[in-house]
């Protein structure tokens, strides 16, 4: 089940900030807060003076009482009077209560969750217009915010349903609506799938001739039925019960929902609708039939298409939009569950999305935190020696080794010195065209919100060699093919030296 449109005008414009951004905290509120807190007093305090007060409460009410000139009555502490009222009224305490409720059938409210697994995978459009916005630049993203940013709107992923092959997934046909329960789908597969097999024409009929004084309307719709002697009824009651509340109660209880209303506009509602008359054409025969009623072009479709309609299957990939509006509930609510999850942690989109920018030709890789960014440039520490190099490469390395993320113009402020010179120019090109080599070779990574800084740092010989021989003498037995792997990789590490570009001096 795929889209037919896509919006890339939502994706031309990847303003995010660096994973290693802290969030703004939240400010907290201390206008209720009018002073300092008084200590917590201790325990003994606290009674001595608990017990002082309930003293002048009790010299109080003997005062009143006194001045009023009789006592009043006697406070029911143990509940006595209630008691006797409700045992009066045929009612019962509260420990027969109580006894009575522990014996009572618990209801479980909770939802037994769906056997199925869910998957947001990025929509194929969506991901071609980022790919082709990334390699159009030299700017690296984070992969946790562009997992999101597939996530934020239902136009930008598509939902894989996976569930067991003992509880499989059922469809209509090859892109039709997707259930859990077969007979849910059995039953309501005409209302789902009626528009690819019939052509639906709406015509007036004459006027409704008759005088009636009050219409039928369902109270949890808001449908207005018509009046209960008239011949139609019957038929739309049964069919609006059938497709919309048959599996919440009975017919018989859905009939206690039907309510009798005298309003003239409904009564004038009601004539109209029942004007129009639906005919049903069929599609897929040489010979096109016609059905008068949806009743018979129902029984026409049963008979003919649903038999081999209805398949199982155990995957099925639903596009993003449907995905919100599946006509199973129990489905829904679990699909909806999962993509509040995955907004809030996405892991599996990040991972999807770093599988895919690696098939583009991009190249992801950790940063700060181990938080995942891709770029179109492969990044690598800067390991030339800095006698072969310039002095505004040294300076832009060190100035970015000592501030991380800083901009072009705080960093351009902080190598040049003296901005008034009459060299200042020349120098602010040059430390640019410094910067775009250092860009482009990878030693230096900007992000996409202008920021710079220099990549990781990769482990230290000493604690690589530390590593290899404490493998070595616990895995003895993996020597041989060790050195096997060894001569691959120096010729791989010979051939990326020898590629690499000289700095300029």
């Amino acid at each position: 089940m795929s889209s037919s449109t896509v919006e890339p005008a939502d994706l031309l414009d990847l303003k995010l900030l660096p994973a290693w951004v802290k969030e703004p905290v939240k400010a907290k509120n201390y206008a209720h807060y009018t002073g300092e807190e008084k200590r917590r007093r201790p325990r003994n305090q606290r009674d001595h003076e608990f017990k002082r007060s309930m003293l002048n409460i009790n010299k109080a009410d003997s005062h009143e009482r006194k001045k009023v000139g009789r006592d009043p009555p006697p406070r029911d502490r143990f509940g006595a009077a209630k008691r006797a009222s409700r045992q009066k009224d045929g009612g019962k305490d509260r420990h027969e209560r109580g006894r009575h409720h522990e014996n009572r059938p618990k209801v479980s409210q909770s939802i037994t969750p769906l056997d199925i697994t869910i998957h947001f995978l990025p929509y194929s459009p969506a991901f071609e217009s980022v790919v082709a916005q990334i390699k159009s630049g030299l700017v690296a993203y984070s992969l946790f915010a562009l997992a999101r940013l597939f996530l934020e709107k239902p136009l930008r992923y598509e939902v894989r349903l996976t569930a067991k092959a003992e509880s499989p997934l059922y469809q209509l046909g090859e892109n039709g609506a997707v259930s859990l329960d077969r007979e849910f789908l059995e039953r309501n597969a005409f209302r789902f799938a009626h528009e690819d097999f019939y052509k639906i024409d709406i015509t007036q009929s004459d006027p409704v001739k008759g005088n009636f004084s009050n219409v039928a309307r369902c109270r949890l719709s808001g449908t207005v039925l018509g009046p209960t002697n008239h011949h139609n009824y019957q038929p739309r009651l049964r069919s609006l019960y059938e497709q919309r509340f048959n599996h919440r109660m009975s017919f018989a209880d859905y009939q206690r929902q039907i309510e009798i209303v005298n309003h003239p506009a409904l009564i004038e509602r009601w004539k109209e609708e029942a004007r129009r008359v639906m005919t049903y054409t069929t599609l897929r025969e040489e010979t096109p039939l016609t059905f008068a009623s949806a009743t018979e072009a129902e029984r026409h479709f049963r008979s003919n298409y649903l038999p081999g309609l209805l398949r199982s299957v155990e995957e099925v990939a639903v596009d993003g939009v449907l995905s919100r509006r599946l006509p199973d509930r129990a489905l829904n609510r679990a699909v909806e569950d999962a993509w509040v999850r995955e907004t809030h942690s996405p892991s599996n989109m990040m991972q999807e999305l770093a599988g895919r920018f690696r098939q583009a030709g991009l190249n992801v890789f950790r940063h700060r935190r181990g938080m995942l960014f891709v770029s179109p440039i492969r990044v690598r520490p800067f390991v030339h020696d800095q006698a072969g190099v310039s002095p505004s490469v040294n300076a832009i390395l060190e100035a970015l080794a000592a501030k991380p993320g800083i901009s072009r113009k705080e960093l351009f402020e902080k190598v040049i010195t003296n901005p008034a010179n009459e060299e200042a120019e020349s120098r602010k090109l040059a430390l640019a065209s410094d910067v775009r080599w250092l860009i482009n070779e990878g030693y230096v990574i900007e992000f996409n919100d202008g920021s710079l800084d220099l990549p990781r740092g990769k482990a230290k010989p000493q604690e690589t060699a530390a590593a290899v021989v404490s493998t070595a003498e616990t895995a003895e037995q993996a020597l041989t093919g060790a050195s096997a792997c060894t001569a691959p990789a120096g010729g791989k590490a010979s051939e990326e030296l020898v590629g690499s570009e000289s700095p300029p001096s």
